[in-house]
């Protein structure tokens, strides 16, 4: 078989679909997480999927006139599911009944009240409100009462799906078994009254409700104790229509101001005991067993393991809440910073005398390269037409595609190329700075071109005696693709106007490694490159900060870079920096009670370098959780005016980022999907980066494909 038919085979044969990466795993677990907490504190606050809609409906052609005119206890359960009948409460029996509870405030007085008169009653609880208030529902069975189910969100089920209708029943009977260890048989429909207010919207959900083996609880006397209208009137509609005729009484122990209740509660009982009633629960008045049972087995531990995640989700909000205003306050505070010092810079750049006399001296510049075959032509010839003298090194960290081949072929008079075998950037780096010429340095990559005017702008700051390294200002080059679009609004706003606050605050933590220059001086003092971490471009600059030099942006020393141009390239080179720039902050955490330049860095740089770059990341996930949450069981237009506000804001901000770098603002249209997905990738790398962190997890080298695509753009060109 030849080789063009192994590959067409190969080609030919089905693939198997690949599993997730394990790295998505743990951060998309943990954000799952704090989803599912925001929807179970929503729950048990009877904000996750509220419906407000009452149905309101006249016809009753398809519900029995007698059960219209019967009492208001239904029993449409198995066999008498076709033909439910209905049930009076006997003569002098009344039963008192509340509805919507258990309430912290008022359950407890009314249940004072109930013991004082030796009388049981039937609670019938909202799903929501037992999560909530677990100690009471306890309280209840151990009192003697009858629980019954009156829902967990509290809708009109006349609305609601078969399904939303199961869904309410068993999470209220999950929430009971975990509070108390019991099930309820009754039910009670919300926004019910009297058996012949019945209609053809509600009657088959009573007859669905029956089939699963619900008792249904309708009222005799309504008291509309919830629109208080005074002690009286609430005593006078509690009493039988007929003298001695069985009832069975509505009231409400939560869902509002039950003073009024409370104070009827006692005229009612002693009223009616006057009459010579007798208090009873409602499977006591029919004479049945219990409608509260007890539960065992996995029923019973389904039901703790919710109301523990339920109990947990209600106290961690407030966490929640507190860690989104912490990336409000960070971000808000960050964006005020650049708006402040930004404009400032810009006017320090426009001074070309802000130096010093001009640097006219040669300088070195080093090119470590790794298999850097498609890109290393395009980059020396980038340098051969620039406005500086230099020499050139190319450092050839052991590649095996030729690209040392290729530097020679060039045959360049100003270039030398070093062969080495492969022992990563920071060996390749040291084996330049030792073979360097002159006392400046310049540092790029070797998938990097440079603009004629680059050097000679990267080097002017060393006029100042005092300035150990300068920055440049990446850019990149193959942004005409969707990914390289994000990547260069986030180059423009996140790095470069990130570099002009940094600059004037005297604490910028990373010189990139694509356009940045060094004192050759500055650099032997600190021990040249360090293999300690994988961002060896930030380990040098905080070394070289606190070693007491200054270090400044030049935004005109522009360097165009092949950013990566898949997901899968991007997660790489973004979880190696994340991890590395972590690693370089913890090697310099001495910092912070240290003396002299290093401790003005630690006390001030590093605190904003971690909450910038670190916590306010880390924690901004939390703006997208509430924005689905809000979306899907909130006030959707309020959340999402507030999300468009925040999108406005970072348009506005990106757009004065751009025109700081002369840069047109056209590829801002993508902004608002890069809120939506790359901005989640980002958090999803940090977080990564964060937890191989505290793992103590290592992360080896990963090398990018490279297409040799970038050059300098045209109308970035002199």
């Amino acid at each position: 078989m030849s080789r063009h038919q192994r590959r067409r085979q190969s080609l030919l044969r089905p693939r198997r679909l690949a599993a997730p990466p394990l790295r998505f795993f743990m951060p998309l677990s943990l954000l799952a997480c704090l989803l599912a907490l925001l929807v179970l504190r929503g729950l048990a606050t009877n904000e996750a999927f509220h419906d407000s809609r009452i149905a309101i409906s006249v016809d009753k052609t398809t519900v029995p006139t007698e059960l219209l005119k019967g009492g208001p206890v239904i029993d449409a359960r198995g066999a008498r599911n076709e033909h439910p009948v209905s049930y009076h409460i006997p003569d002098r029996t009344a039963v008192l009944s509340f509805d919507d509870g258990p309430s912290p405030q008022w359950t407890p007085k009314i249940l004072e009240v109930l013991a004082a008169r030796d009388i049981h009653a039937d609670f019938f609880v909202t799903g929501a409100m037992t999560t909530r208030n677990p100690g009471l529902i306890r309280q209840i069975v151990a009192g003697g009462h009858e629980l019954g189910v009156h829902t967990f969100t509290h809708p009109d089920l006349a609305y609601q799906s078969h399904a939303r209708t199961s869904w309410e029943l068993a999470q209220t009977q999950l929430a009971l078994a975990g509070v108390a260890g019991v099930h309820s048989a009754l039910f009670r429909p919300p926004y019910s009254s009297d058996a012949s207010a019945m209609d053809d919207w509600n009657y088959p959900v009573i007859k669905y409700v029956g089939a699963r083996g619900y008792l249904t609880a309708f009222i005799d006397c309504d008291t509309d104790d919830w629109k208080r209208p005074g002690v009286n009137e609430i005593v006078k509609a509690a009493m039988p229509a007929k003298p001695g005729a069985g009832a069975l009484i509505l009231l409400h122990d939560a869902g509002g101001d039950r003073t009024q209740t409370v104070a009827a509660l006692v005229q009612i009982t002693d009223r009616l005991q006057a009459q010579g009633y007798r208090f009873t629960t409602i499977s006591q008045a029919l004479g049945a067993s219990g409608a509260t049972v007890p539960v065992h087995g996995f029923q019973l531990w389904a039901g703790k393991g919710f109301i523990w995640a339920t109990q947990v989700a209600v106290h961690t909000l407030p966490v929640l809440v507190g860690l989104l205003a912490l990336v409000g306050f960070l971000n808000f505070g960050r964006f005020a910073l650049m708006l402040v010092l930004a404009p400032i810079h810009a006017r320090r750049s426009t001074r070309r005398d802000a130096w010093g006399p001009p640097v006219t001296a040669p300088v070195t510049v080093l090119v470590p390269a790794y298999n850097e075959r498609e890109c290393i032509a395009n980059t020396l010839h980038s340098l051969a037409a620039g406005e500086h003298p230099i020499e050139v090194i190319v450092i050839d960290d052991g590649s095996t595609d030729g690209t040392a081949d290729i530097v020679e072929e060039m045959d360049l008079p100003f270039v030398r190329l070093i062969r080495q075998v492969n022992g990563g950037k920071s060996s390749a780096l040291n084996t330049g700075i030792a073979a360097a010429s002159y006392d400046i340095i310049v540092m790029m990559d070797g998938d990097t071109v440079f603009e004629p005017s680059t050097v000679r702008e990267l080097v002017q700051p060393f006029g100042d005696p005092s300035i150990g390294a300068v920055a440049g200002n990446a850019k990149v080059g193959n942004r005409e693709s969707l990914i390289g679009a994000w990547q260069h609004i986030e180059y423009v706003l996140g790095h470069n106007l990130d570099r002009r606050m940094y600059d004037m605050l005297g604490v910028i933590p990373t010189i990139p490694g694509a356009v940045g220059a060094f004192r050759k001086e500055a650099l032997r003092r600190v021990g040249g490159m360090s293999d300690e971490t994988l961002a060896e471009d930030t380990d040098i600059t905080i070394a070289v900060l606190c070693d007491g030099w200054r270090i400044v942006y030049a935004e005109h020393a522009r360097a165009w870079t092949e950013a990566p141009a898949s997901l899968q390239q991007l997660w790489s080179q973004r979880y190696r920096w994340s991890y590395g720039s972590m690693q370089a902050m913890w090697k310099h955490r001495r910092a912070v009670t240290a003396r002299g330049p290093a401790g003005r860095f630690g006390r001030l740089g590093l605190p904003l370098i971690v909450l910038f770059g670190v916590i306010a990341p880390l924690l901004a996930p939390l703006v997208d959780l509430f924005l689905l949450y809000g979306v899907l069981f909130g006030d959707a237009p309020v959340t999402l005016t507030s999300w468009g506000g925040f999108i406005l804001l970072q348009a506005a901000l990106s757009w004065y980022a751009f025109r700081l770098d002369r840069e047109k603002p056209w590829h801002l249209i993508s902004l608002p999907i890069q809120q939506l997905v790359y901005r989640q990738l980002m958090y999803i790398v940090l977080l990564q980066s964060a937890i191989t962190a505290m793992t103590g997890g290592r992360l080896r080298w990963q090398k990018l494909r490279r297409t040799g695509e970038v050059g300098v753009p045209l109308e970035a060109a002199p």
